[in-house]
């Protein structure tokens, strides 16, 4: 960008400039004359850069609106002026609303990488196609179908012939439309979204065809239902729920939806399950649970005594256990009555306990695990972050728990507090 900067403001060097192909424009740090620039000092550069660029071919474009407000057609124009030229990289950043030129983004068969972070409405012809993107990243952007494409259609669908990488975060559509995602090739999909911030009810999915997704990523209420199709090549899963409590019809779905997919990412290998105030409105989520037969690591953050010992026993090949806000709802005669997980007896080699607070249940559940896990190799309790002001002599819990009887002949048990020291 400072190459850039000097040349369109020195007639010297505007032979030189013209031949960069990747700019990074950001008018937050641009300087004239020792000083920031205005507004209009900078909407006058990035006009003269472009015209300067007329029949040049740009590789890779990045801009980075925050520190003024534009008008809708100017950043318009800059963004059609640039995907003109076959940009492949393009990335946009800009908090205001503007109409974003939809159909010649549609048009640009050069994008290899998009990256759009910004509000405003992305018409999506029925037949869009861009064939050459790998990377999409999406943020704050509204989708509809394309007025001109045809009648209105229930689904909303993005098919991109050789896209590996699908983000989308704070998206949105019509709550009456499926968003279809037809990408053979994708390897990577995360997706954050909460519909229950709309008024509307939300009857729609998201529908995701990839037959080579490896890493999928879910954030959000699961208003919508999440359909995976031909999808059992995943192996690494994050799933972060969090609920508005308000919404009743919601909760009476809510364990059904949690369960079903599940049930669809079963196959995976790592697996991060973040439920918030979920298992108070759908306790039975974990009753009748999918065999993770492929699962070796397993992170959770709110999760009931009958819940976890659901899990580990349909997890058969579990290597690394952690808990991050522990557990609770966990007895003394649950644990005595529970059957030892297959897992404890041949896999399980790292158990992480966060949000410790010497709860009677908690260390009822290290004492099961020293007791029982065969091949452990090393145990991480990290106490709550109250513990540090209470009465509790810390030195005496460790001595009771170092006391436990131990399944592992070679298993390390350490102690933290939560700020890692």
């Amino acid at each position: 960008m400072e190459a850039v900067q000097t040349s369109v403001l020195s007639t010297r060097w505007i032979d030189v400039w013209t031949s960069i192909t990747n700019l990074k424009l950001n008018d937050g740090v641009l300087i004239c004359s020792g000083k920031k620039m205005q507004k209009e000092q900078y909407e006058y550069f990035v006009n003269t850069m472009l015209l300067h660029l007329a029949n040049l071919s740009i590789q890779s474009f990045s801009l980075c609106l925050t520190c003024f407000h534009y008008e809708s057609s100017q950043v318009s124009a800059w963004i059609s002026s640039i995907l003109e030229r076959g940009v492949q990289r393009l990335e946009i950043q800009y908090a205001n609303k503007i109409f974003f030129p939809s159909h010649t983004l549609f048009s640009c068969n050069s994008l290899v990488q998009l990256v759009l972070q910004m509000r405003c409405t992305l018409s999506v012809p029925i037949f869009a196609c861009l064939p050459n993107l790998q990377t999409l990243g999406l943020s704050g952007i509204k989708l509809v179908s394309d007025h001109e494409s045809s009648t209105y259609s229930k689904d909303l669908v993005l098919s991109f012939p050789i896209l590996k990488v699908f983000e989308a975060k704070g998206c949105e559509w019509s709550t009456k439309q499926n968003l279809c995602i037809q990408v053979p090739l994708l390897e990577r999909f995360s997706i954050a979204m909460w519909n229950s911030l709309s008024n509307e009810s939300c009857k729609s999915s998201i529908k995701i065809f990839s037959p080579h997704l490896t890493d999928f990523s879910y954030k959000g209420d699961l208003e919508q239902e999440i359909i995976l199709l031909n999808t059992l090549s995943i192996r690494t899963a994050s799933v972060v729920i969090v609920i508005d409590e308000d919404r009743k019809e919601s909760m009476r779905r809510l364990g059904f939806q949690v369960h079903k997919l599940l049930t669809q990412i079963c196959e995976v290998e790592q697996l991060k399950l973040l439920l918030y105030k979920v298992l108070v409105h759908a306790a039975d989520i974990f009753t009748h649970l999918p065999v993770f037969g492929k699962l070796t690591y397993l992170q959770l953050n709110e999760v009931t005594g009958e819940a976890l010992l659901n899990l580990l026993h349909n997890s058969p090949m579990l290597n690394t256990l952690i808990l991050q806000n522990g557990v609770f709802d966990l007895n003394e005669d649950m644990l005595t009555s529970a059957s030892v997980p297959q897992c404890f007896l041949s896999s399980l080699k790292v158990f992480q306990f966060k949000g410790f607070n010497v709860h009677e249940h908690e260390l009822l559940l290290a004492k099961f695990v020293m007791a029982n896990a065969t091949v452990l190799e090393r145990m991480t309790l990290s106490t709550a972050f109250w513990l540090q002001y209470s009465d509790i002599d810390m030195e005496k819990v460790k001595e009771q728990i170092l006391s436990f009887p131990k399944r592992s002949s070679f298993v390390m048990i350490e102690f933290s507090h939560v700020n890692g020291s």
